[in-house]
């Protein structure tokens, strides 16, 4: 009886997953959704009969019975990118030419254009056609697993169609996608929420990425998620194009952005652009421009990427929508090094799928050139389609009575005084003391990509900073001492506070580079706090090297260098750094057995287009070999490595007599 059973289950879940397919994707269903339910019963009352033979392509496993309280960790394989931005036709054609500079000569470029959904990305495995598992961006390089959620989303296949009919094995695979919610869908979750008294979500791009970490994967199967897909990854196959691969993952039961085309040159390109950004506001989902990717995977993987985005694709965003509103007060905010910033309070308008009721001023200088007074009407637009901003005042309709806006004497929270350095349009709060400066250190520390400490939010920050228990970020690992205090605090209680402390001594074993960046150094981003992990075994080495030396780091520039002396020469912050080590933060580069070889020690530069290896993929090898790369060429400089099209350094290094070395002689450098 098993063996009927079993055929009768395999039979009842290809014929949903194929309903599914005709439904979400090809949007033609062949069934009443009273059919398709009772097709869905009778598979839970077989499978609930017969336990082991419920396997995870099962359509009725795309909700999960358990609650998910906790999202693990995912590497990605490959990184997860970001797309530089362009805003005009020039910015365009100057991505085109990088690309051609890039490649040798005689290659030939097309472009795939697609549309710049406005949504939340994920990454998702198939290992022999059956969905593995699937994860968040993240920081790009490990995203969290979202696998549960992921599968409530019917138009993503739990089991790939037409696997042996392509002629590539693709038997483990990455799909890339954007998981999004329609507008229509959004405005009514956002009225349904407004009902039951809960808060709106901002746009469609918060909710679609809210509802991917939410813990239940029942409620996440309530709302209206969709996935348009756009990379396709096999290792084991030699991929020949972009716009190839889109057709595979139709073919696979991918739901493709029907608006994508293959261009010939990057001036049709540019006209299908504007094409699509006309289209704009007749699409049922958020868009915020256009991607341009090179075809050919091969000269993809020549031109290679940067520390945050790939060198063969660009976003060209198109031009921000706008709305007009009444200013009716100016309020400002201090930052986390005193940055004191001028905020719009606004008449609430909607504006690209979202209720505006604030804008940056971004300075007193903006509001002086712009001439921006309370109670003017002004154009409100969404930079990037993210931040909203003030762009222009309605000049006809000003009040006569108006008056120009002055800044503040003094700083807005703690009332010491303000300084503006030289060199600069912004003010500051003298006072490294003022609350709101040590609330936003405290908020930049424990978030997520810094020391990552769950449940440390603003409003605890506040809550903590108020009654006394922080004044700086390493006071949090004193916490643990106030424990009875805490759970006596009003809605807190034992669970809360044992659970924020667990979050706390967990955050102990972030690596130095995550640590580095949590300290909030002025200019040291992650992507910077990385490079400098990587080139200084610990914190105390960076701290006594010299400007120079940060420099000679490739793609860390004066300003970061410049920065971070200014931070060590600080006596607070180094008394405070001491106290996280004593607390038992570790501001050590995780220590690696290199061989012994050739490039050992070794400082290269590059110059110029190597045929066989991305620029990233020469980093990163001659790092693993105890070696690394910096960005300019000095005494200091072993080799300069040498591709097609070398710049101006090649000839910096013939004058100092540095050794020049062509790409065949690299490669027997690591095979010797």
């Amino acid at each position: 009886m098993s063996n009927q059973a079993q055929k009768n289950i395999e039979e009842l879940k290809q014929k949903i997953l194929d309903h599914d397919y005709r439904y979400y994707v090809l949007t033609d269903p062949i069934i009443s959704d009273q059919e398709y339910d009772m097709l869905i019963k009778e598979l839970e009352n077989l499978e609930a009969k017969y336990p082991d033979l419920i396997s995870p392509d099962s359509p009725t496993q795309r909700v999960g019975k358990d609650l998910n309280k906790n999202f693990s960790p995912v590497q990605h394989t490959i990184p997860m990118l970001s797309l530089a931005n362009t805003y005009s036709e020039e910015e365009l054609l100057e991505f085109d030419r990088r690309v051609r500079a890039g490649l040798p000569d005689s290659e030939k470029i097309e472009y795939v254009v697609e549309l710049k959904i406005d949504g939340a990305s994920v990454n998702i495995r198939y290992v022999n056609g059956v969905l593995l598992n699937a994860a968040t961006r993240g920081d790009g390089t490990v995203g969290e697993e979202i696998t549960a959620n992921l599968k409530t989303i019917k138009s993503v296949p739990l089991k790939l169609k037409n696997l042996t009919s392509s002629s590539y094995k693709l038997r483990d695979i990455e799909v890339r996608g954007e998981i999004f919610m329609k507008l229509e869908d959004f405005l009514k979750l956002n009225k349904e929420r407004e009902i039951a008294g809960e808060k709106l979500f901002a746009n469609p791009r918060n909710s679609a990425a809210g509802t991917l970490k939410m813990q239940d994967p029942r409620v996440v199967a309530k709302r209206k998620l969709s996935m348009f897909s756009y990379t396709l990854i096999s290792k084991e196959d030699k991929l020949i194009s972009q716009f190839e691969n889109l057709n595979i993952l139709k073919d696979l039961g991918f739901v493709v952005n029907p608006e994508t085309t293959l261009c010939f040159d990057i001036k049709e390109a540019l006209q299908i652009c504007h094409k699509l950004e006309a289209k704009r506001e007749s699409l049922p989902y958020e868009i915020d421009g256009a991607v341009i990717k090179v075809n050919s995977i091969k000269q993809q993987g020549i031109l290679g990427n940067i520390a945050k985005s790939p060198r063969w694709a660009v976003a060209f965003k198109f031009k921000a929508r706008q709305a007009i509103s009444v200013l009716r007060d100016i309020s400002w905010q201090v930052g986390r090094i005193g940055t004191v910033t001028p905020v719009a309070e606004l008449e609430p308008v909607f504006l690209s799928g979202s209720t505006i009721s604030r804008a940056t001023l971004h300075n007193f200088d903006e509001i002086k050139r712009k001439d921006i007074r309370i109670g003017d009407k002004v154009i409100i637009e969404k930079g990037g389609d993210v931040i909203p901003k003030i762009v222009g005042v309605v000049l006809a309709e000003r009040d006569k009575k108006s008056k120009p806006v002055r800044p503040p004497s003094k700083c807005p929270v703690c009332n010491s005084g303000l300084f503006k350095p030289e060199d600069e349009v912004a003010w500051y709060c003298e006072n490294s003391e003022c609350p709101a400066q040590i609330r936003g250190r405290l908020e930049h520390f424990s978030a997520r990509g810094a020391m990552d400490i769950e449940g440390l939010g603003e409003a605890l920050i506040n809550l903590f900073v108020e009654k006394g228990f922080l004044h700086s970020y390493d006071e949090i690992y004193n916490l643990k001492n106030h424990r009875n205090d805490l759970i006596n605090i009003e809605r807190l209680g034992e669970k809360s506070i044992d659970n924020l402390l667990k979050a706390i001594e967990n955050s102990k074993k972030q690596p130095f580079a995550k640590i580095l960046f949590a300290l909030g150094i002025r200019y040291v981003g992650i992507g910077a706090a990385k490079k400098l992990a990587i080139s200084f075994n610990s914190i105390d080495d960076l701290i006594s090297a010299s400007e120079e030396e940060i420099l000679e780091i490739h793609e860390i520039g004066e300003s970061i260098s410049s920065s971070l002396k200014n931070f060590f020469s600080n006596k607070s912050n180094i008394e405070i750094i001491d106290r996280l080590k004593s607390a038992g933060l570790n501001f050590n580069a995780e220590k690696k057995i290199l061989k012994r070889g050739v490039l050992f020690d070794k400082t290269f530069v590059l110059t110029g287009t190597l045929s066989g290896f991305t620029r990233e993929e020469v980093g990163d090898k001659i790092a693993s070999l105890g070696g690394k790369v910096t960005s300019t060429v000095s005494n200091k400089t072993d080799y300069v490595l040498v591709g097609d099209k070398p710049g101006s350094k090649i000839e910096k290094a013939k004058g100092l007599g540095v050794k020049i070395i062509n790409e065949k002689e690299f490669i027997e450098m690591l095979n010797g």
